[in-house]
């Protein structure tokens, strides 16, 4: 079974904690990804900033993005697996909180992202349905 290093998506970039939920779009727009790992001074992770709570907790709450920082839409501790996790501790970790989205730690350091896509491309048909129907459940 391959590790999370095997399936992850390289070139993941953390944004920092002070930093506006405006500049968070930019870069998800320049990176093409939907969620960014948002990272103390140091570098070490706070949390993960999606495009969706940029609309649903900012915008559609008549907040400014160019005005509101990262820092305060974080919630809760940031989930993360080591870049030598097996799947099937990704897939526990990603069910078990109910998260789209895994950020890869090697060293301290962000290496990668895992995300939905990366999972379907290396399980089989019954796993993915497996997967959708924990991590989609309704508590």
């Amino acid at each position: 079974m391959p590790v999370a290093g095997q399936i992850m998506h390289r070139g993941a970039e953390c944004i920092n904690k002070t930093e506006t939920l405006t500049r968070a779009a930019e870069m998800m727009n320049r990176l093409g990804v939907g969620a960014l790992p948002v990272c103390e001074d140091d570098g070490r992770m706070c949390g993960i900033i999606t495009d969706r709570d940029i609309v649903v907790k900012c915008v559609a709450e008549g907040r400014n993005p160019s005005e509101t920082e990262c820092t305060e839409l974080c919630q809760g501790t940031p989930q993360w697996i080591d870049v030598n996790a097996d799947v099937s501790e990704v897939l526990d970790r990603m069910e078990r909180h109910q998260i789209k989205r895994l950020p890869v730690i090697e060293n301290k350091t962000l290496v990668g992202m895992i995300s939905e896509r990366d999972i379907a491309q290396h399980l089989n048909e019954h796993q993915i349905a497996e997967f959708a129907e924990r991590v989609y459940a309704t508590a």
